[in-house]
């Protein structure tokens, strides 16, 4: 009898959430030194350890009513050159940026692999997820497969069958039994969700230039940093990396509008490093001081961040409420409360990628760098965070046409964690 693979509440919110112009779409251009770039072998490198992850060749299809919410299905269309090629480019950085936003096809697998090849020989490899099939340590499972060595899969067969119909409204048939057993369990989770996310009444984030409606352009700045100084100076205040870098970006903010704190909203993974792929992260909102004592905004925020993430393990708030929240986004109620939210200034999403150097084909990764895409509603500027092999890069982006200060706040960011990291 053929499995059964539904989309996930998470997964599916994220897909209400897309709209025309702007994804919710994820991404990491990697710097390979790759002389005399071979597309053919890269392809065939694919090839080899994309069946070692299934979902790479399923895509989501809708089925019959009464039959439950949509399911994965192997793709009988797969196409690998679909996914996977190259293209010349001017700069990396920012053409990695135009691939990310660049809407994935719904009629296949939600992912892409771009090569890029800029004018002096180098080679960025850019790995594109849309939000539904993963989050970001779903991302680095991802990444895990398909870098070097791989990973052998079970010989299985492909395509494989649909589920038929019976099966399937059987199938959902006991699962909403199974969720009227657990109700108590819901409400639970759903004030668990809320208290993470600040309440149902938060403070009012105070209007400033983070605040604004924001259109479809985006730019990008990469702030590098090494991570062990900053690990180092983090724990001698009991805080961690992540609590650096949120009292480093309240400061950078802090010089480009004065407000005594911000309001940030930090995504939370609810399940083990690289377990599984879909959506289990819900937001936690930190009030990050913009000034003061450095030490002191370390230890402040420390507490904050250990006292709100045990409320933030579960599901989030747009998984539970399921169908009731995509319905409301299909009528464009998202994209309102994005566009007049009062909640976060802005949001610090940091995934902990390979500790030691990696490898594609053999050929050395030298960086790695965070891009997220999203309807970004009224929030200008925001964060994408990753460690790789000694080095934490922080990618600022912002809309440019309603926030001109990012290279004013990525030298003020390298400041603040230069200071931090100084002790």
């Amino acid at each position: 009898m053929p499995t059964i693979e539904r989309a996930s509440p998470g997964d599916l919110a994220f897909l209400a959430m897309d709209s025309r112009t702007m994804p919710e779409q994820f991404g990491v251009l990697l710097s390979l030194d790759w002389a005399g770039f071979d597309l053919a072998r890269a392809r065939r490198l694919f090839a080899q350890r994309i069946p070692a992850l299934p979902r790479l060749r399923q895509r989501l299809v809708r089925v019959p009513a009464g039959c439950g919410g949509p399911i994965w299905i192997d793709d009988t269309g797969f196409d690998l050159h679909q996914h996977v090629r190259a293209m010349p480019c001017e700069d990396l950085l920012s053409t990695a940026l135009e691939v990310v936003a660049t809407p994935l096809p719904r009629t296949a697998p939600l992912w892409s692999a771009v090569f890029l090849t800029g004018p002096g020989g180098e080679v960025g490899l850019v790995i594109v997820l849309h939000h539904a099939l993963a989050d970001g340590v779903g991302g680095l499972a991802v990444l895990a497969h398909l870098l070097d060595p791989g990973t052998a899969a079970p010989e299985t067969p492909f395509p494989r069958p649909w589920p038929a119909n019976r099966q399937l409204a059987a199938e959902n048939l006991a699962r909403a039994v199974a969720r009227l057993r657990r109700s108590r369990e819901f409400w639970r989770q759903l004030r668990a969700a809320l208290s993470a996310g600040g309440g149902l009444w938060p403070p009012r984030a105070a209007p400033s230039a983070l605040l604004r409606k924001t259109g479809p352009r985006r730019v990008l700045r990469a702030v590098r940093v090494e991570v062990e100084p900053l690990r180092k100076a983090a724990h001698r205040c009991g805080a961690t990396v992540n609590d650096a870098v949120l009292v480093a970006v309240g400061g950078a903010l802090h010089r480009v509008v004065s407000q005594p704190a911000f309001a940030i909203a930090v995504p939370v993974s609810g399940r083990p490093q690289g377990d599984g792929l879909g959506n289990v992260v819900t937001p936690m909102l930190i009030r990050v001081p913009g000034g003061g004592d450095l030490l002191w905004r370390l230890r402040q925020v420390a507490a904050q961040v250990r006292e709100t993430k045990a409320a933030a393990a579960g599901p989030s708030l747009l998984a539970l409420l399921g169908k009731a929240y995509r319905g409301l986004a299909a009528l464009g109620g998202y994209r309102w409360y994005m566009n007049h939210q009062h909640r976060l200034h802005t949001l610090v999403s940091h995934v902990r990628g390979p500790a030691e150097p990696v490898f594609f084909g053999g050929h050395p990764v030298r960086s790695a760098v965070p891009i997220g895409i999203g309807e970004g509603g009224n929030v200008t500027v925001y964060f994408e965070v990753l460690s790789y092999a000694g080095c934490l890069t922080i990618t600022v982006i912002a809309d440019p046409d309603h926030f001109t200060e990012i290279d004013t706040v990525a030298a003020a960011l390298r400041a603040e964690l230069d200071a931090i990291a100084r002790g």
